[in-house]
């Protein structure tokens, strides 16, 4: 009998663990969107070892999401979209999620309308 009850358990751990291992695989493959405004930022910023930042790359800022996080913004009236990774601290204007640089406004095509609404994905 006690062989049995140890087996049983053992059996429950198992199938608790993966059920929990395939949870957290599926967090992990689920992207995690948001929406909001973004704007861009029209001016070169001052790097710590004084190199100035390639207005051209397809870089972000964001509040919370770590550096090196690569995000799909995508503008919803335009269809248009472009991979961007996250390199600095902002927005910190009312309303914006995220603010593109110079070259990734301009593959969204934005630079005329300033700030638009824009769907981001986490990738």
């Amino acid at each position: 009998m006690a062989v049995s009850r140890w087996a049983i358990g053992l059996v429950a751990v198992g199938l608790a663990a993966g059920a929990l291992m395939q949870s957290a695989a599926a967090e992990q493959i689920k992207p995690r969107t948001f929406s909001g405004l973004c704007a861009y930022d029209a001016q070169s910023k001052r790097l710590a070892s004084d190199q100035k930042p390639d207005p051209n790359a397809f870089t972000a800022a964001h509040r919370t999401l770590p550096f090196g996080t690569r995000v799909r913004v995508t503008d919803p009236k335009t269809g248009r979209s472009v991979i961007v990774t996250i390199n600095d601290r902002g927005p910190f204007g009312k309303g914006r999620v995220i603010d593109v640089s110079l070259g990734a406004a301009r593959a969204l095509d934005m630079i005329g309308r300033g700030v638009i609404y824009v769907r981001v994905e986490v990738l």
